[in-house]
C-alpha cells in the first residue's frame, strides 16, 4: 500500500489521559489533526489518485502519532468515523479495538468507503485483525460496488501478511475468488486482486506454488485485465528476491 509523503514532521505527540468524555476526545483529536494539516499532504492525495471527503492534510506518519497518543478507543473511533472527514476515517482504523468491531460495523464503515486510502488503511490496520476478516473475504469479493469488492482482496493481501495462527488453507480456498476476480478491468479492484494474489505468493512455498500457477493461466488469458494481472505476479513471484525470501522461512 502506498504513503502519502510526510508533510509537518512527525514529531512525538504527548499521550492524552484516559478520558471518558468521547465528545471532548473527539474534539482533541480534531484539533490535533488540524495543527498536523498541511497543503503538501492536501495535495498529496490528488497525486496518489485518493478523491478524499473533506480532508485536512495529514500525513500517515503523523497520523500514527496523533494515533498513539490518544491510544485505542471503541467510541472514539465510531465518532471520528461520523465526522465523515479523510484523516478523521484514517484515524479511526488506528485507534478502534478490534476485539470490539462487529460484522456489522465493517459492513456500514465499507459502505462509506470511496477511495483506495481508506480501504486499504481499514483493512490493513483493523478489518484483517478481527474475527470477521475471513467472512468478509467471501462476502465482499462478489460485490459489485468497487470499493466493497477491492476490501475483500486487500483483505486477503493484509491476512497474508499478519495473520500467523492460519495455515495455508484459508489462502488456498480464496485463490479461485482472486481468479474469478481478475476479469474485472476497474482499475481499483484488478490493483486489489494483484495485491491478493502477489503477496499470498510470498506467504509459504505451496501458496508459491500455487499463485504462480494461477498467475500462468491469468498471463494466457485473451482478457487484459487478466493478462496484466498474470504477467506481474508471475514477475514478482518467480523472481530470485521472492525465492531468498522463501529460502529463509
Amino acid at each position: 500500500m502506498k504513503r502519502a509523503a510526510k508533510g509537518k514532521t512527525a514529531g512525538k505527540v504527548a499521550k492524552l489521559p484516559v478520558v471518558a468524555d468521547v465528545p471532548q476526545l473527539l474534539r482533541t483529536s480534531v484539533r490535533m489533526l488540524e495543527e498536523k494539516s498541511t497543503k503538501k499532504d492536501r495535495d498529496n492525495l490528488a497525486r496518489f489518485g485518493i478523491a478524499a471527503a473533506k480532508p485536512f492534510g495529514v500525513s500517515m506518519s503523523n497520523l500514527q502519532a496523533i494515533a498513539k497518543s490518544v491510544g485505542r478507543n471503541h467510541e472514539l473511533a465510531e465518532a471520528l468515523w461520523q465526522t465523515g472527514r479523510y484523516e478523521a476515517r484514517m484515524l479511526a482504523t488506528l485507534v478502534d479495538e478490534p476485539s470490539l468491531v462487529t460484522a456489522a460495523q465493517m459492513e456500514r464503515w465499507c459502505r462509506d468507503f470511496d477511495n483506495w486510502g481508506i480501504c486499504d488503511t481499514a483493512c490493513f490496520f483493523l478489518f484483517d485483525r478481527t474475527p470477521h476478516a475471513w467472512g468478509k473475504v467471501s462476502k465482499w469479493a462478489g460485490s459489485r460496488e468497487e470499493f466493497v469488492k477491492r476490501s475483500a482482496f486487500a483483505l486477503i493481501a493484509s491476512l497474508a501478511v499478519h495473520d500467523k495462527a492460519s495455515g495455508d488453507g484459508p489462502f488456498l480456498d480464496a485463490l479461485p475468488l482472486i481468479e474469478r476476480a481478475a476479469s474485472d478491468e476497474r482499475n481499483f479492484v484488478k490493483k486489489g486482486v494483484s495485491w491478493a494474489l502477489r503477496v499470498t505468493g510470498r506467504r509459504s512455498h505451496a501458496l508459491n506454488k500455487a499463485t504462480i500457477a494461477v498467475s500462468r493461466r491469468l498471463a494466457e488469458s485473451p482478457g487484459t485485465s487478466e493478462r496484466w494481472i498474470g504477467k506481474g505476479a508471475l514477475r514478482e513471484l518467480t523472481s530470485p528476491v521472492v525465492a531468498r525470501a522463501l529460502a529463509r522461512k
